[in-house]
Formats: structure tokens, C-alpha cells, sequence
């Protein structure tokens, strides 16, 4: 990172022009051409800050000229530097796979990542057409690669896009790779000099599809009922054709699309952010919910990596209700323990304790691990892994990733079972919270536009950590950031709090977007059934409670 009188110094445009000069992009050009032109050093200063750093997420950022923002330069120097790595590593003409998804310049990134693999002596095969993120994680074991590689920004923004990385295991990297991969993209030189043929790199066909969606078959129950009648969205991304194929593969009815959100457009025009958690996003989905009267609503995100649920709820507004990723999680684990899988369930430390309590009733292995699924992926046995943004992770030894496709297949099989018996969802988790208490979950999410107000909350929480929370007394107080006996060290804060509630907090900072993430747990005991209602809303009361006294904490 430049400091902040050298980006404001006499370099800053020479240093705009000499980027400018290697721009392979004619639209970027013109607009860092436009930039210098008219002097703007403030916004120059903000786009040559430094660089988009490389790490286990690969790059994610807002579209745009400079070494700041995601662009074809920012990529061919991506690309050169995981070919450079690869090559190092004894993969000198491995087979890396590349996917992507269908925003703004997504198409143009994947072609010039082949380009650069054909370059450096590697092979590339390039998927047939904007597709979900699990099949190009299905690829890359499908068709024995060494690495890799998905253009997308998931649910952020129109203006972002991102560039994700795998390895021949089919995971998402993880430290030290991320760090040694980058290392690997600043030895890179001048742009010039990176070979990036016109050809020679493959254009995969349908067939790797069609193997995806055979994988599929593996997730469901031979001759289960299948009779779930599902409304769906897309949310403007390219989850639509997929799914639709493997619904119709798997004998369910043909869902009924939320057809404004049903193709994929760059700009998501109906929606703030192109994410189901986000308020207002599910609003055209209940609104052709209540037209068509579904058993459950079902959407996936942008490049269908997650699964969003809703169900059908007199109690709120509008007569639906989106549930929360704990509670798919926790319906889905308790779905397989009732068709007999066998192996570990994984969850990470920000999800809900009931997928333990579950995997303990049925005498499986449970194991916690670091936020990501880059790290429940590699989960030693894994059967089922999840964590509470709406990711699930259902056939591991078909896709090594969260998969908003095969989630939302067993997600339709558990109601078509429920129907059969003239129960819902809902009342699956009612049994739930009566056999191991009701596990409430909620979360204090703020997005900011000054990365500093992050790192300032978590500065001000560890040096002053709160003493108590909604009037219960925090008795364990972790810093995440030194490891644990099970955990490597990450960023983030863990408290407990006094108790028959068990209430957790654990803070910490969105690897993807700007945000700061706090999520909150109290498990409130239930009897019977009339207990329910009134455990609800005292595990509510709690969480209200806990988010202003966290917010006040953490000066947000």
C-alpha cells in the first residue's frame, strides 16, 4: 500500500498514464484517460491507493481503471501469477478450468485467464456459458484439474466482480496458497510480457453440464416423494436453467419463476443488492408466492452457490417468511440423520449450535471450523456442511463447495416428505426446538463506506471488551485473532454470556464485502408446544437486547 503523500504526490500521474499505457481494455482506457485528463487526483488517489489484495477469497472489488478496482489488467496479472505458482508447483501443463458467471466483464476476465494459461504452457478449458459456481467446482475433480478458477462477485453489488480460486482438490485456497499465490502475481512485469495467445485453450460443451446434473441424483432419495410446488428466483443471476434442468430431472413440478428476476442482467434492476438476506430482495418472490400459492419459495443468488428458503407464515406481513440459514441448516441435517447418512457435519463458528446438538442425537461427528467453506470443505469425512449465509454443502464428494442447486433439490424433497404427512417445514422445526431447545439466531450487519469504522470497532471491542450484554455477564472473552485449540487464528471476537441461555456473540469483519458481521445466539429451553410462542419471543427480547448493547460497544 502507497502512503498517503506518496498517491497524493507529483507521481500520481505518471503513474495513472504508465498504466494506462499497458490497458488492454479500450472501455478502461477511456476512463482513466478522462480522469487525467481532467485532474481529478482525488479520485485517481483512491484508485492507486495500492492494489486489490490477494487472499483466500482470491480479488473481489468495484469494476474500473487501476490497480484498486477489478479490471482486465488486475486479472491477466491474476492469472499470470496462479500459472506462475502452478508451474512451480510441478504443474507445468496441468488443466485449469474456468468458469464464470454473467456480470459486467465477467466473460472478458475468463477469456483472459485461458489466454494467459495457454500462454504459460498450461491448459485451459473454458465452460460453455455463464453458469452456476458449483459446476465449475464439479469440473474441476470431474475432469481431474489442477486448479480452478470462477469470475464472479456472488451477491455484491452491479459494480463489483470478483475472481475466485480453487485447487485440483476442488476447495477453495487456503493460507499459505493464497499468500504464496500472491507473492507469485507481484513478481509479474510489465503486462507486455505476459503471453496471452488469440487461441489454443479449450471451449467445453454441454457434456460437463449434463454431468453435473447426473451428480445431482446422488442428493435424493430413490422413489422419495416429489411433489413440493415451488415458486423461484434467480435473483437475476445463472441459477434458472440449472435448477429448472435438475428439478425436471428429479420428477419435482415445474417451479413457477419469478420471471422479472428470472434472467440474468448485470444490473439487477429490481433489486439494491442481488443477495435473498438482503430487505426487499424476496419481494417480487412472495409476491408471485401469493399468486400462485406454493408450498415453499426457493431462490438462489447471483451465481447460485447459495439457497434462500421461505415459508408460508400467517403471522407476518405479506403471509411469508424468509427462514434463516440456521434453521435450512438445521432442517437439512435433521433431513439426512432421517435418511441415514453417515460422516461428519460441519458448520462454522458463526452458525447456530443446533447442527451439533443434531449430529449428537444421532450419534455423528460434528466438528466447528473457521468461517468459509474454503475451511468446511476440508472437513476430514465431511457428509454435510453449512454455515448460517445461506450455504450448503449436501454432496461433498460431488461438489467440495456450498451448491444453491443440490441444497434446494433436498430442500424440496424434505417438504415433499412433510406433505405426504400433512406437515410443513415449519413444523419440523417446531420438533426441533422441543427435543433440543429453541435456538434463536439474529445478526447485526453494518455496511460501510469507510473500511476505518471496521477496523475502529474492533480496535475499541478489544481494548474494552463489554462486561455484559442484555444484562447477562459475558463470562468468556476470546480473541480469535490468537488461535484457538481447534481453531487457527482469525479475526474476529468471541463472547459467552452468563446463563441457562447459553448466549454467544462472535464479531467479526465480512471477508467480501464492507461490512461488520456480529452474530448472536440464545438457546431458550421448551417443554411442549405451547411453550414455543413464548420462547420465540423471549429469545427475541434477548437478541434485541444484545444487538443495542454490541452496537454500543462497538461504537456503530
Amino acid at each position: 500500500m502507497q502512503d498517503a503523500q506518496d498517491v497524493h504526490g507529483d507521481d500520481l500521474i505518471a503513474r495513472a498514464q504508465a498504466w494506462l499505457a499497458e490497458d488492454p481494455d479500450p472501455q478502461t482506457r477511456e476512463e482513466l484517460a478522462a480522469l487525467i485528463e481532467s485532474d481529478a487526483r482525488t479520485e485517481l488517489a483512491d484508485r492507486f491507493a495500492g492494489t486489490l489484495q490477494f487472499g483466500t477469497a482470491g480479488l473481489r472489488g468495484e469494476i474500473g481503471a487501476g490497480p484498486m478496482r477489478m479490471n482486465r489488467s488486475v486479472v491477466i496479472r491474476a492469472a499470470a501469477g496462479l500459472a506462475s505458482y502452478l508451474k512451480d508447483r510441478g504443474h507445468t501443463d496441468g488443466l485449469v478450468v474456468v468458469g464464470y458467471d454473467a456480470r459486467y466483464k465477467s466473460v472478458d476476465f475468463a477469456r483472459d485467464t485461458a489466454a494467459v494459461m495457454t500462454g504459460a504452457g498450461l491448459r485451459a478449458a473454458v465452460l460453455p456459458r455463464p453458469l452456476p459456481t458449483p459446476v465449475l467446482a464439479f469440473a474441476i475433480r470431474h475432469l481431474g484439474a489442477v486448479a480452478g478458477v470462477e469470475v464472479t462477485a456472488s451477491h455484491n453489488p452491479p459494480r463489483d466482480n470478483g475472481y475466485k480460486v480453487y485447487l485440483g482438490d476442488g476447495s477453495q485456497i487456503v493460507s499459505p496458497a493464497d499468500a504464496e499465490i500472491a507473492a507469485h502475481i507481484a513478481a509479474v512485469g510489465a503486462l507486455a510480457e505476459v503471453p496471452r495467445p488469440e487461441d489454443g485453450w479449450d471451449s467445453l460443451g454441454e457434456e460437463v453440464l449434463q454431468a453435473y446434473l447426473e451428480r445431482t441424483d446422488a442428493v435424493l432419495t430413490d422413489g422419495s416423494p416429489r411433489s413440493a410446488r415451488v415458486v423461484y428466483t434467480a435473483m437475476h443471476g445463472v441459477g434458472k436453467d440449472v435448477l429448472t434442468a435438475a428439478f425436471e430431472r428429479a420428477g419435482f413440478p415445474a417451479p413457477a419463476l419469478v420471471a422479472e428476476q428470472a434472467e440474468p442482467d448485470p444490473a439487477f434492476p429490481t433489486v439494491a443488492f442481488p443477495n435473498p438476506e438482503e430487505p426487499g430482495a424476496m419481494d417480487l418472490a412472495f409476491e408471485a408466492a401469493r399468486a400462485v400459492g406454493p408450498d415453499i419459495v426457493i431462490a438462489n443468488d447471483p451465481d447460485a452457490d447459495r439457497c434462500a428458503v421461505a415459508v408460508p407464515d400467517e403471522q407476518v406481513e405479506g403471509g411469508w417468511r424468509m427462514l434463516r440459514g440456521d434453521e435450512v441448516g438445521a432442517l437439512l441435517a435433521e433431513h439426512l440423520v432421517h435418511k441415514g447418512a453417515r460422516g461428519t457435519f460441519a458448520e462454522s463458528i458463526v452458525s447456530s449450535s443446533l447442527l451439533g446438538r443434531i449430529a449428537e442425537a444421532a450419534g455423528l461427528p460434528y466438528e466447528e471450523t473457521l468461517t468459509g467453506f474454503k475451511w468446511i470443505s476440508r472437513v476430514e469425512g465431511l457428509r454435510f456442511g453449512y454455515e448460517e449465509a445461506l450455504g450448503y454443502c449436501v454432496d461433498p464428494e460431488g461438489v467440495r463447495d456450498k451448491d444453491g442447486i443440490t441444497a434446494a433439490l433436498l430442500v424440496a424433497e424434505l417438504a415433499s416428505e412433510l406433505k405426504e404427512q400433512g406437515r410443513t417445514l415449519t413444523d419440523l422445526l417446531d420438533d426441533l426446538a422441543m427435543e433440543h431447545g429453541l435456538h434463536a439466531t439474529d445478526q447485526l450487519s453494518v455496511r460501510v463506506q469507510d473500511l476505518s469504522i471496521i477496523a475502529n470497532a474492533m480496535r475499541s471491542l478489544r481494548q474494552a471488551p463489554p462486561a455484559s450484554l442484555a444484562g447477562l455477564r459475558v463470562v468468556t472473552a476470546e480473541d480469535l485473532n490468537e488461535g484457538t485449540a481447534s481453531l487457527p487464528p482469525t479475526d474476529g471476537l468471541r463472547y459467552y454470556l452468563e446463563g441457562d441461555y447459553r448466549a454467544r456473540v462472535i464479531v467479526r469483519p465480512s471477508g467480501t464485502e464492507p461490512k461488520l458481521k456480529c452474530y448472536l445466539e440464545v438457546v431458550v429451553p421448551v417443554g411442549e408446544a405451547s411453550d414455543l410462542a413464548p420462547a420465540r419471543a423471549r429469545g427475541q427480547e434477548i437478541l434485541d437486547a444484545v444487538k443495542k448493547d454490541l452496537a454500543a460497544a462497538a461504537g456503530i
